[in-house]
C-alpha cells in the first residue's frame, strides 16, 4: 500500500483550540500511525484545495460590500448583464476543482484499502468481536483474549479479522487511522500499524443502543520484544474463555473495567461470524 506523509505540520495547532475537549488528544490530528498519516494527509489536501474557492468568496464578499456600499461612488450600470472572464471563474475553477478532488479521492481510496496488508514484515492476527457494548480481542497465535483491552507491538502491521455478535458496529482507532463495519454472520478486515509507543482511544461509532457511547477500549502500543512477554504475564493466571465468560459477554452491559482470559475454550469469533470465517471442514481459515 503506498502512504503519503502530510508535510503541514502546522495545521494540528490550527484545529488544537477547537478540538481541546476531545479525549485522548487530537485524534486524527496527532496520528501515531502510517495510516492515519495518510489519511491526514489526504484530508489536509482537500482543504487546501477547497480554499481556492473559498477564501475568493469571502474576500469577495468583503470587497463588495464596501466597494457599493451607500457613501460610495461606485459606477452605476444598469445595463450590464454579461461577462466571458465572470462566467469563466464562476463556472471553471469549481469544474476543475471538482475533477482534482475526484482524482485525488478515488487515488487515495485505492491506497488505504483497509484489506490491503502493510508492509514491514509478517503482520499480527487479532480477531475482534464486537457485543453489547464491548470489545473482545482475540489472539489466535497466543492463545489468549482481551475485552476492552488491546495490547499491540510497535512498528509490526496488525490484521484484525472484525464481526459482531449482535448487531452492525462500526471499529475505530482515530489516532491510528482507519475506520470499519463488524457485521454479525460476516468478516470484515483492517489492516493498521502503530509506529510510536502509547496509550491510544478506541471506540465504536455505530449508534446502536444507549451504551453505544461507553463502548470504549485502550489500545496500549509497546515494544516489540515486550509484547509477548507482557501478554504471558498479564495472562497467566487468568480465566478461561469458556462458555460462562461468553455468556457474561453477551449481557448488554458496559464492563467497569477490561477482561483477561488465558485459554480459549470456544471461540466466539467463528461462532459469531458463522460461514464466512470457516471452510468446508467448518474449521477457522485465514
Amino acid at each position: 500500500m503506498e502512504l503519503s506523509r502530510s508535510s503541514h505540520k502546522l495545521w494540528p495547532l490550527i484545529f488544537a483550540f477547537p478540538l481541546s475537549g476531545c479525549e485522548n488528544g487530537l485524534g486524527l490530528f496527532a496520528p501515531a500511525g502510517p495510516v492515519a498519516q495518510a489519511q491526514q494527509s489526504h484530508m489536509l489536501t482537500i482543504v487546501w484545495l477547497m480554499l481556492i474557492v473559498i477564501l475568493p468568496v469571502f474576500a469577495g464578499v468583503a470587497f463588495v460590500l464596501w466597494r457599493y456600499r451607500l457613501s460610495s461612488d461606485a459606477d452605476y450600470r444598469p445595463e450590464w448583464e454579461f461577462s466571458w472572464l465572470a462566467e469563466i471563474v464562476i463556472w471553471g475553477v469549481p469544474a476543475v476543482l471538482v475533477g482534482v478532488l475526484g482524482w485525488n479521492l478515488w487515488k487515495e481510496s485505492h491506497n488505504l484499502d483497509p484489506y490491503a496488508p502493510l508492509p514491514g514484515g509478517p503482520p499480527l492476527e487479532v480477531r475482534v468481536v464486537g457485543y453489547d457494548w464491548k470489545w473482545l480481542f482475540i489472539y489466535p497465535e497466543q492463545g489468549v483474549a482481551l475485552a476492552n483491552r488491546l495490547i499491540l507491538p510497535v512498528d509490526r502491521p496488525v490484521r484484525f479479522r472484525l464481526t459482531s455478535a449482535t448487531v452492525l458496529q462500526s471499529f475505530m482507532i482515530p489516532q491510528l487511522g482507519g475506520q470499519i463495519y463488524a457485521m454479525p454472520k460476516m468478516v470484515t478486515e483492517l489492516n493498521l500499524k502503530a509506529d510510536a509507543l502509547g496509550r491510544y482511544r478506541g471506540q465504536n461509532t455505530q449508534f446502536n443502543g444507549e451504551g453505544f457511547a461507553e463502548q470504549k477500549f485502550v489500545a496500549e502500543v509497546v515494544e516489540g520484544e515486550q509484547f509477548e512477554p507482557m501478554l504471558a504475564e498479564l495472562t497467566a493466571d487468568a480465566p478461561a474463555l469458556d462458555d460462562a465468560a461468553l455468556s457474561r459477554l453477551k449481557k448488554r452491559e458496559v464492563l467497569n473495567e477490561p477482561l483477561v482470559f488465558g485459554r480459549i475454550m470456544a471461540d466466539p469469533f467463528v461462532a459469531a461470524a458463522g460461514k464466512a470465517a470457516t471452510g468446508p471442514d467448518g474449521v477457522a481459515h485465514e
